[in-house]
This record gives C-alpha cells, sequence and structure tokens, in this order.
C-alpha cells in the first residue's frame, strides 16, 4: 500500500516537471512572498512597535510575548494581521511547497538522481507548507481568542513556527548543494566537450 502511495506521488510529480509551469510557480510563489514582505507585513508592523510578528519568530515565541504583542499591536493591529496578512499567508504556503518541491525534483532529474532516496527529500517543503498552514490556524485562534490567550495554542503555534523554519532553512541548504552540483556537473561535461 506505501509503496503505491509513494509511485502515485512520484507520478503526480514527474508528470508536472515542465520548464514552463515551474517558472510560471517559482513567479507566482515569489510574487505573493515579495506582496506579503512588502505590503501586509509592514501594515501590521506599523502598529508593533518594533516588535517581531509571530510569523517571523524562528526561534519560537511563548505566551507572554504573545500577550505583549497582541497588547502592543491594539485593535487595528491586530484586524490587519488577521484581515490583511493572515489571508494571503494562506495562499502561500500551497504554492512554496508545490513550486519547491517541483523545482528540487527538475534539478535532481538533471542529475540523473530522480530514482533515488534524494528524490523524498521533495516533501520537505511540503511538510513546510503545512506546518505554515497550522502556524496560521494556530494565530487565527490566538488573535480570536485574544485576550483569552490559551498556553497550549501558543506553545503549539510556537512549535509550527519552529518547524516551518527549520525545515525551510534545511530545503535551501538542500537546494544549493544540489545547484552546485548541477553547476559542476555542467563544467565537467563542459570540459570533456571541448577537450574533445
Amino acid at each position: 500500500m506505501k509503496e503505491k502511495k509513494i509511485s502515485k506521488i512520484k507520478n503526480i510529480i514527474t508528470k508536472n516537471l515542465s520548464k514552463k509551469k515551474i517558472l510560471l510557480l517559482f513567479i507566482l510563489t515569489n510574487i505573493v512572498y515579495a506582496i506579503m514582505l512588502t505590503i501586509t507585513i509592514p501594515k501590521v508592523l506599523v502598529y508593533a512597535n518594533g516588535m517581531k510578528i509571530l510569523d517571523m519568530i524562528p526561534e519560537g515565541y511563548n505566551k507572554d510575548y504573545i500577550n505583549f504583542l497582541f497588547s502592543t499591536l491594539g485593535t487595528e493591529g491586530r484586524d490587519a494581521y488577521l484581515f490583511k496578512q493572515i489571508p494571503l499567508d494562506l495562499i502561500y504556503p500551497s504554492l512554496f511547497g508545490i513550486t519547491y518541491c517541483l523545482l528540487y525534483v527538475f534539478i535532481i532529474t538533471k542529475l540523473n538522481k530522480q530514482d533515488t532516496p534524494l528524490f523524498y527529500l521533495c516533501l520537505i517543503p511540503i511538510f513546510a507548507g503545512m506546518f505554515d498552514y497550522l502556524e496560521n490556524f494556530g494565530i487565527i485562534i490566538l488573535l480570536n481568542s485574544y485576550p483569552n490567550i490559551s498556553i497550549t495554542i501558543s506553545k503549539l503555534t510556537s512549535f509550527f513556527s519552529v518547524a516551518k523554519s527549520a525545515l525551510t532553512l534545511i530545503y535551501f541548504a538542500i537546494i544549493s548543494i544540489t545547484l552546485i552540483a548541477l553547476l559542476i556537473k555542467f563544467i565537467i561535461s563542459k570540459n570533456k566537450k571541448s577537450n574533445r
């Protein structure tokens, strides 16, 4: 059963490895990310008095920090967080997961490593996206329940933030190494051609 599921996932991924599709997804993903960084997040940060919002704390946070942040944001800041930043951040995680999964598989296919265990590293951005969704749902619950912040929801949301950040960091380290390997392969093959 597991092997069938894995081969189904592999088939779905390999069917979508067109350059155009990946490029389009990459552009779309980064447009959404750029909008968050330049428009929606700054709209929340206006009210934050120099504090970081929960999405931007990779090391996690506690109930006291959440209380202080939400208090500092005030009603307008919390509304900006809930109704301007979060809706866009409910689009981004799926775009991130799909785009960077496909991009990784596209690169390892060029390295002829798609049939090795390295293939499964393409699931890292998908899991990062899943943790991003869980983080967002936690933030929604916390914003809606303020000032009655639950310790359990605070801890869970913080864990999801840390997991999302860690997996994202791991993924970008892996994709960097993979790109270097591809560049080395390209240089070697170019040298071989020029030596003929």
